[in-house]
């Protein structure tokens, strides 16, 4: 990894029956996946046949309030929570009805320290998946908790590890990359296309991957991607491999200083 104001190279993350029987039959592969946020109210629409998921990404599901009386049962371990609209049935001169349930209702799901409120419709749909993704505010705390007993260098070693090792942490915000191709000042037979794009609320970085692909041999060195095509305030750069062949390929990793700094 290279340095930004200094340079040497350095070394290279209803009832509890019922929903038995209703979550081995539902699987998360065959449902439909949802986004809600914290502190604001997501209008979703449920299942009110089969077992819906809740997932809380990046920490545990503490408790979940809602209407029992308006047919709905919620059963929670961990980060996951499982919704099922209750079915009615009536038996008449032999006959059986199921009625389900139409009536919206509000669940308000604690997630990872934050508020979830969700306005359910139930629906005659598929079994839904809805994440509870984390907002601003979890996101930096859970970075300041990871990162903030690092210095900035240690920061910038662990971001670009985590990326190399595809293993990103859920507090790391991803930002659509930019499809346009990057051609570097002095490396003519190198061209870059951004894959990932990091924002590291709390830390006060941001991190890019690139694939650098070669149409002739070359020997590369960090200090070539010193470029402002990949950034103003470049501060870290780290690339996995530095000897290509033509049609070879690296993985490049930028780490910026935000703008604010």
């Amino acid at each position: 990894m290279l340095k930004s104001g200094n340079w040497p190279r350095s070394p290279r993350l209803l009832a509890c029956a019922l929903f038995a029987a209703a979550v081995g039959a539902s699987t998360t592969a065959s449902a439909q996946s949802i986004i809600a946020l914290p502190d604001q109210t997501s209008t979703i629409r449920l299942s009110n046949r089969d077992v819906n998921h809740l997932v809380c990404v990046g920490g545990e599901i503490e408790d979940a309030k809602f209407s029992a009386e308006k047919g709905l049962a919620v059963e929670r371990a961990g980060a996951d929570a499982w919704v099922k609209f209750l079915v009615r049935e009536t038996e008449e001169m032999g006959a059986v009805t199921r009625s389900y349930v139409t009536v919206p209702t509000e669940i308000y799901v604690s997630c990872n320290g934050a508020i979830y409120p969700l306005y359910a419709e139930p629906s005659d749909i598929a079994a839904q998946t809805v994440m509870l993704m984390p907002g601003t505010g979890q996101r930096t705390r859970a970075n300041e908790a990871l990162l903030g007993p690092l210095v900035e260098e240690e920061r910038a070693v662990s971001i670009a590890l985590a990326l190399l090792q595809d293993r990103v942490p859920a507090s790391f915000s991803e930002v659509a990359p930019d499809k346009a191709r990057i051609a570097i000042t002095g490396l003519p037979a190198v061209m870059l296309g951004e894959r990932r794009r990091l924002e590291v609320e709390g830390a006060g970085l941001s991190a890019s991957e690139y694939l650098v692909t070669a149409s002739a041999a070359v020997t590369l060195d960090e200090r070539d991607f010193l470029d402002r095509a990949l950034g103003a305030e470049i501060f870290a750069v780290t690339l996995d491999r530095l000897a290509l062949a033509p049609g070879d390929a690296a993985r490049l990793i930028i780490v910026r200083r935000s703008v604010s700094q």
